[in-house]
């Protein structure tokens, strides 16, 4: 089964952002955080990431700024709670990890960190994680996602795009 939503990977990306899986809204349009509602391209632009808020289907652009995309579930598209249990895929996700190898990574959930690290949810903080995946910073972000706007907290986003502009040198987001 072919993906939902193409990833958005380079060698050489300073941060790939890691989803769960596409919402149905984005499987449609094939386009990341396509839903109107999801905070996802304004997050980006607050926290610095991206010098102006793109639309979803500029996401490919992201490549230009050292930024990739990619899911845990990308034959599969839904709220996580509704996806199969086998939608996960942690060793396909190490494998585009190892391949890619990027500075920094940075799940866009606590849910997509949980399954992507094989930890639960109430042992990982937002922000910055102690230790390295292959060699990456492990970053876990608030969801933008419309269902997650109780628990939604820039803070996080924010000290990421710190953190991007270090590493990549670039001290103006």
């Amino acid at each position: 089964m072919p993906y939902l939503v193409p990833d958005l990977l380079a060698p050489g990306l300073t941060l790939i952002l890691i989803g769960s899986a596409p919402s149905t809204i984005s499987a449609r349009a094939r386009a990341y955080y396509a839903n109107p509602q999801n905070k996802f391209w304004r997050t980006l632009h607050a926290a610095g990431l991206t010098p102006r808020q793109f639309s979803p289907h500029e996401y490919p652009a992201l490549l230009e700024l050292g930024i990739g995309l990619t899911d845990l579930a990308k034959r599969h598209a839904g709220i996580d709670a509704a996806l199969p249990k086998g939608a996960w895929d942690q060793g396909e996700l190490l494998e585009k990890l190892e391949t890619h190898r990027p500075r920094l990574i940075a799940f866009t959930s606590k849910k997509a960190a949980s399954e992507g690290l094989g930890l639960p949810t109430g042992k990982l903080p937002y922000g910055k994680q102690a230790g390295l995946l292959l060699g990456a910073e492990v970053w876990v972000m608030p969801s933008t996602s419309p269902l997650a706007d109780n628990h939604f907290r820039l803070e996080p986003w924010l000290e990421l795009g710190e953190r991007f502009r270090e590493v990549t040198g670039k001290a103006d987001g």
